[in-house]
């Protein structure tokens, strides 16, 4: 019976069983598609990846991303996982703090910044592209979140490798208050072909000063502990509509708790609107699969 190294990391958290856990399979040589969707589902997780030799120039790895149901082209915190997962079982060795991963958004640089338990990662999330605000979205948005949605700025659809529908809803008592009809968010996403919906609010924390929720119900996740390309979505959002300071911008978001957890995002927005996505990770299980 074949075996290959297996590691499960929880990610966007330094304490384990608080963050976002993603499945990494080590050595996926030899899986197919339907072997690779099929583990996915088993693990049951928002996502698990599988690592293979680089096909890319520059590449240090290659990464594929299965949520329970279809492949993505890029996620947030199954990049930063991957990396650490990688670099703890000596698979790969960051060159100046840098490494470089593939996926099929493109390659796509990672940043390690520490050691050990201090170590954080960052990747880098793909360009953001803009659909146009679409006000029939708005109805549709304010009866599956169950809370009215402003039109000022509307919400919109957020392509960062995976598409997002990002919502502001303000502050941070109402994100936290919301108690979605995920039938109909469902039914709300294929429709407008984004995987999900990111909301978002302001919090008077000045250590966390975002507070962000996700919801992807038709991909078999009603609501995604912390997320790294929703938080990048979010991001680019407040960037295009004139909601953080201009130049390079840093701070910190807060998801994950109405799941039970207690992720913190470190985001980054630069003055020529490259966004990066990090935190810390915590291996929770290192051990073998059997197929």
């Amino acid at each position: 019976m074949p075996k290959v190294r297996f590691q499960q990391v929880d990610v966007f958290t330094t304490a384990p069983f608080r963050g976002n856990p993603v499945a990494v399979v080590l050595d996926a040589r030899g899986l197919d598609d339907q072997a690779m969707q099929r583990i996915a589902s088993w693990t049951n997780l928002s996502e698990t990846t599988f690592v293979l030799p680089a096909n890319a120039t520059g590449a240090d790895y290659r990464v594929r991303i299965f949520t329970p149901r279809q492949e993505l082209p890029f996620a947030g915190h199954p990049s930063i996982g991957t990396a650490h997962a990688m670099i703890d079982a000596g698979l790969a060795v960051p060159r100046a703090g840098a490494l470089a991963m593939a996926c099929a958004a493109g390659v796509l640089p990672l940043r390690v910044d520490g050691e050990g338990a201090a170590r954080r990662i960052f990747v880098r999330a793909p360009t953001a592209r803009f659909a146009d605000p679409d006000l029939t979205q708005i109805v549709a948005l304010s009866k599956a979140l169950r809370v009215t949605v402003n039109q000022h700025p509307a919400p919109r659809n957020v392509t960062v490798g995976p598409t997002w529908t990002v919502v502001d809803l303000e502050d941070e008592a109402r994100v936290r208050g919301l108690r979605p009809d995920f039938a109909r968010l469902a039914e709300l996403t294929h429709e407008h072909d984004s995987v999900g919906v990111a909301v978002f609010g302001r919090s008077p924390d000045p250590a966390l000063p975002w507070v962000v929720r996700c919801f992807a119900p038709a991909d078999g996740i009603p609501e995604d502990p912390v997320t790294g390309s929703g938080q990048a979505a979010v991001a680019a959002f407040l960037s295009a509509n004139g909601l953080l300071p201009a130049g390079d911008v840093a701070y910190a978001a807060s998801q994950g708790r109405e799941v039970g957890r207690d992720g913190v995002v470190a985001v980054r927005v630069g003055a020529d609107g490259g966004i990066e996505v990090g935190g810390h990770s915590v291996t929770c299980i290192d051990g073998m699969f059997h197929w």
